[in-house]
C-alpha cells in the first residue's frame, strides 16, 4: 500500500501546486481566516472525508477511518499567513496588500490536502483512522492549537506528526530531532520613563533614549553570565521606538524585544533577571520603568519513541543519506501544545534551492519555497502515518523506485 501511496502523490502532485498557489494568491492573517477555513472543509468533504468545521474557532478536522480497526494518528497543517507585503513577482502573489503567505503555511495545507485525496483512495486497507488536523492562527500568540485542543481536535488520537517546510534545509533533505527541536517564544515590553527638555539642557532632563539605551547593552550580558553556557538561551530587543524632534530630549522610550529557551528553569531565570537589569538600570540612571513578559509558545519537545518511529518510516521512502538529525531551532511553533497532549514528532522538510534563488528566510517579503518540498513531505507524513497504524517497519518501496 505504501508505495502505491508514494506513487499517487507524485501523479498528484500538479494539482498539489495547483492549490499551493491558490492559497498563496488569497492569504488570510492569523484570526482572521474565513475563506481558507472553508475551501479546506469544501475539498474535504468532496473527496468524501468526514469534516467538523469551526473547531476551536476556525480550524478544520477531517476524519479518515480505515476499513479494518486500530489505533488514531493525527496529521497536522497550518493555513494562516503573514502581515508582510510580497515582493517576490510571482505570477501567484498575494493579491492582497500587506498580507502574504511568508513562511510555507500555503504548502503545508496544500499537501495535507493531496496526502488526504491518496489516503481516501486506499481508506477500505487502512488500518485505523488518521485525523486531518488543519490549524488556523500558527503565526500570533496564543495560536490555534490551544483552542482545537480544547474543541476536541486530539480525542482519541494516540500519536501526531507535523512537518514545517523550511528553505534554510536544501530540498531533498529531512531534518528530524530527538527531544527539545524549537524553542519557547516569549515577548517582553519595557517603557522607560524620564524627564524631557530641551536638547540643549540635557543636565536638566533624564534622558529616556540614553536610559533605554543602558537597557539595551546590559541584557546582552544575561544569557552569556547567568545562563548555564551548556543551556541555550536568546534575548533580543526587535523594537526600540522614541523621541520625535531633533532638539528635544524624549520622556519615555518603549523596547519590545523576545526571549528563547528551552529549559523551563532557564525561562523563569530570564524573566527575573531582565526586570532586576531594568530595575538597576533605572535606578542608577533617575528614570523609572515599566514592564511586562508574555509567554509564547512553550518548546516542541519531540517523544524519543515516536521520533525513532518516524525516523525509520521515512528512511523507508528516502535515502538514508538525506534523513539528518538537526541541531535546534530557536524559533516558535505551537505544535508543543499537541506534543504536550499526546506523543509526537515534528519536523523539517528541507524546501531552500540555491540555484533557483529559494534562499530567503521566513517570514522574508521575498520568501519562496522549492515546490517539491511539498511532495517529499507529503511522503514522509503519510509513511510516517502507516508505520504507525501497522505498528511494524513500513515496507520498502521498489528496487530502483524513485520515490523522491
Amino acid at each position: 500500500m505504501l508505495n502505491r501511496l508514494l506513487v499517487r502523490l507524485e501523479e498528484l502532485y500538479p494539482e498539489m501546486i495547483e492549490l499551493r498557489r491558490l492559497l498563496h494568491a488569497e492569504p488570510e492573517l492569523s484570526f482572521e481566516e474565513v475563506k481558507t477555513p472553508a475551501m479546506i472543509a469544501d475539498y474535504l468533504e468532496r473527496l468524501g472525508v468526514e469534516v467538523k468545521r469551526g473547531v476551536g474557532g476556525r480550524g478544520v478536522i477531517g476524519y479518515i477511518r480505515g476499513g479494518r480497526p486500530g489505533k488514531t494518528v493525527a496529521l497536522r497543517a497550518d493555513f494562516d499567513a503573514l502581515p508582510i507585503t510580497e515582493e517576490t513577482g510571482l505570477p501567484f502573489a498575494s493579491k492582497k496588500p500587506g498580507v502574504m503567505h511568508a513562511c510555507g503555511h500555503d504548502g503545508h495545507t496544500a499537501t495535507l490536502l493531496i496526502v488526504a485525496k491518496a489516503l481516501m483512495e486506499v481508506r477500505e486497507e487502512l488500518e485505523g483512522t488518521v485525523v486531518l488536523i488543519h490549524q488556523f492562527a500558527e503565526e500570533l500568540a496564543p495560536g490555534g492549537a490551544i483552542a482545537m485542543i480544547e474543541d476536541g481536535c486530539l480525542d482519541g488520537v494516540d500519536a501526531i506528526y507535523g512537518t514545517h517546510l523550511w528553505t534554510p534545509v536544501p530540498v531533498g533533505e529531512i531534518g528530524y530531532r530527538r527531544g527539545p527541536i524549537m524553542a519557547a517564544a516569549d515577548r517582553f515590553d519595557v517603557t522607560i520613563l524620564g524627564r524631557g527638555g530641551h536638547g540643549a539642557s540635557p543636565h536638566e532632563t533624564v534622558d529616556s533614549i540614553v536610559v533605554a539605551s543602558a537597557v539595551v547593552g546590559q541584557l546582552q550580558h544575561i544569557v552569556s553570565r547567568n545562563v548555564d553556557p551548556l543551556k541555550s538561551a536568546v534575548i533580543s530587543v526587535g523594537s526600540f521606538q522614541s523621541g520625535g524632534a531633533f532638539n528635544v530630549i524624549a520622556d519615555r522610550a518603549e523596547l519590545v524585544g523576545t526571549v528563547r529557551t528551552f529549559d523551563p528553569d532557564v525561562q523563569e531565570l530570564l524573566m527575573k533577571r531582565i526586570e532586576e537589569v531594568i530595575q538597576g538600570t533605572c535606578a542608577a540612571m533617575g528614570a523609572d520603568y515599566t514592564y511586562s513578559y508574555q509567554k509564547g509558545y512553550p518548546a516542541v519537545i519531540n517523544d524519543a519513541v515516536e521520533t525513532e518511529r518516524f525516523v525509520s518510516s521515512v528512511q523507508a521512502v528516502h535515502p538514508a543519506k538525506d534523513v539528518v538529525e538537526i541541531e535546534p531551532v530557536m524559533g516558535g511553533e505551537d505544535f508543543a501544545y499537541y506534543l504536550q497532549h499526546v506523543p509526537g514528532s515534528f519536523f523539517f522538510t528541507g524546501a531552500g534551492n540555491e540555484e533557483k534563488g529559494l534562499t530567503y528566510p521566513h517570514h522574508h517579503p521575498k520568501f519562496d519555497f522549492d515546490e517539491r518540498a511539498m511532495v517529499i513531505a507529503g511522503k514522509s507524513l503519510v509513511s510516517a502515518a502507516l508505520h504507525f497504524l501497522q505498528g511494524t517497519k513500513a515496507e520498502q518501496p521498489v528496487s530502483g523506485q524513485d520515490v523522491r
